[in-house]
Parts: C-alpha cells; structure tokens; sequence
C-alpha cells in the first residue's frame, strides 16, 4: 500500500484526491483543519503550511500541494504585497514541503509529486496578474524539478480552469455567472472536483510512469480551442 502525503486535503480539490485515494493507499493529510473524511488509512497533521514547521514523516511514495489562491484584482488595485502572498502560498510553500519530504520521496515505491498551476497561466485574463505569475512560477518549478530529479521521481502540474469549490464560490454565486461561465467554455462546462482528482490520481499511479515535466490542462477547451 502506498503512502501518499496530501498538503491541502480539507477542501475543494484536496478533499476530493483524499476521498479517492484512501480507499487503498495510507494518506496524510497536513492542512490548517481537519477533513470531514474519516477513514483507518487516513493520518492528519494540523499546520499552516506557509507559517508552521512541517510534521515529521517516515515514509511517501507521492505528495500532492492543493494550497492555491484566487486573488482577482485590477493591476491598479493589487500591492506588492498581494503578489507575495500569492507566491508564499502556490510557489514558496510548495517549495518548503518537497524540500522538507524529498529524502523519504526519493526512498519511495515510484515516487510522483503533483503539484497545481491555471489556466490563467496560458491564456491571458484580466484581473488575474498576481495569480498567474505564481502560478508561471510553479510550471517553472515543474519542469525545472522533472529534470533535476529524473529518473529519481517524477513531477507533473494540473491547470484545471474554473472548479466548483469553495475557493471558486465568488466566480460561481449565482446561477448568471454558472450561466456565463459555462458558455465561456467550448465544452459548455467547467470542473468538478472529483474531476481534478481523477487526473492527480492518474499522475500518482504507475499507469503515468513515463510521464514528469508535464502541465495538464483542464480547460474544457477554454485555452486550447477558440470557436
């Protein structure tokens, strides 16, 4: 059975990787509040990822960092210090955790880490500047690890597009903006969570073990087709 470390799994797309995964792999959670999943194979460690010391762990064979932000404002009204907390949240803390779980990543069955970008990252949105730098950054960070670290580990990114979380409930509030949103999209949908996580589940697994440096987008054919 393997042990998969989830930075973030209380929420969102976090809460969705966790509920599938626990099912047959040991899963730790490290989050700043306990998941409403309950399970024998599920471990959690209360902490604030960007402020806290990391738990001690044994041993991994896959982390996935679900932390992320959506801070939409005009360039106008974003500071500097509105783009730092956005790359101490998507960049620096995911930083901190490979580096601090990277020796018992190495030692594991397969290793793979996961880690999250946007779809603002390639296609060009308003109001989204402060977001899609960090998360530039992570693809950055994506390709830069996938080589260092082959074939040692892997590491791939998802940039999924407008989910149905909690952390997207601004962009989803009332049925006009689903209605916008979902027309916006050439698929005329947008994700799920459970969607997000079947593609992490899948960049864990051995079925992707030829696959690291890669960015996954899903866009629902927002950046990819224009119709």
């Amino acid at each position: 059975m393997k042990t998969i470390i989830v930075v973030g799994g209380s929420k969102g797309i976090g809460k969705a990787i966790v509920a599938k995964l626990v099912s047959y792999c040991k899963v730790i959670n490290i989050s700043r509040s306990a998941p409403s999943i309950s399970h024998d194979n599920l471990t959690h460690f209360n902490c604030d990822v960007t402020q806290d010391e990391l738990p001690e762990i044994d041993n991994a064979d896959g982390l996935v960092y679900c932390p992320g932000s959506i801070n939409l404002k005009p360039i106008s009204r974003l500071s500097i210090d509105d783009f730092k907390e956005d790359f101490d949240i998507n960049v620096l803390g995911a930083v901190k955790v490979i580096q601090k779980y990277l020796p018992i990543l190495k030692n594991g069955n397969s290793p793979s880490v996961v880690l999250f970008s946007t779809v603002a990252a390639k296609l060009g949105m308003p109001y989204h500047a402060s977001i899609a730098v960090a998360k530039s950054g992570v693809e950055g960070l994506v390709k830069s690890l996938g080589a260092e670290l082959a074939p040692t580990l892997r590491i791939n990114a998802i940039a999924p597009t407008v989910t149905n979380t909690e952390l997207a409930s601004k962009l989803l509030r009332n049925d006009k903006m689903i209605d916008n949103i979902t027309e916006r999209h050439p698929l005329k949908k947008f994700l799920s969570p459970e969607e997000v996580a079947d593609m992490a589940e899948f960049l864990l697994s051995d079925s992707s073990a030829s696959v690291s440096g890669q960015v996954f987008e899903m866009d629902c054919g927002i950046v990819s087709f224009k119709i």
